[in-house]
């Protein structure tokens, strides 16, 4: 039997695409962190007065590794969808603000730019607000996979904010 049209191109699964983008969103943040000299031994950071609220050391590592697995799930669900403006729009910011993402580390850890790292922390707030309303509007349930990292972003905000107060003299 003939067919009036080609068949349409088929986009890999949901899962085969998540088992290859939440390692290598994973790998990517590993990378900044390590390159940037982002840990709990870091000489520099040591000296810094931290704010009462600042996690143990191990809450990093633990919460980042999860954050950026989610990441890869949530951009597998939205690449999963239908290719659209709307798709584009929304991977278009998911890249944005995970390119923001990993330029903090290396502003903060490697640079000791605490103002510039305080500033670039709240545009990655608005550039992944904005993603997680693009990703709604493509498939909800990437856009929850990302509350989380919005909390914790939110939460590293204030902390951010609280370093630059208590560290006048090296923001």
């Amino acid at each position: 039997m003939n067919r009036l049209a080609p068949p349409a191109p088929q986009r890999p699964s949901v899962t085969l695409s998540a088992l290859m983008l939440a390692p290598l969103i994973l790998a990517l943040g590993l990378a900044s962190a390590y390159l940037s000299g982002s840990a709990a031994d870091n000489a520099w950071f040591a000296t810094l007065t931290k704010p009462a609220l600042y996690p143990p050391p191990i809450a990093f590592p633990v919460v980042w590794t999860a954050l950026y697995l989610l990441m890869g799930i949530a951009l597998a669900l939205v690449l999963a969808a239908p290719p659209t403006a709307l798709r584009r729009a929304a991977v278009a910011a998911f890249v944005l603000q995970l390119a923001l993402n990993l330029v903090w580390s290396p502003v903060f850890f490697g640079a000791h730019q605490l103002r510039a790292a305080l500033a670039l922390i709240l545009a990655i707030d608005v550039a992944l607000i904005a993603t997680i309303v693009l990703f709604a509007r493509v498939d909800r349930r990437a856009a929850l996979l990302l509350a989380p990292y919005l909390a914790w972003t939110l939460f590293a905000s204030g902390l951010a904010w609280q370093l630059v107060q208590d560290n006048p003299l090296v923001a």
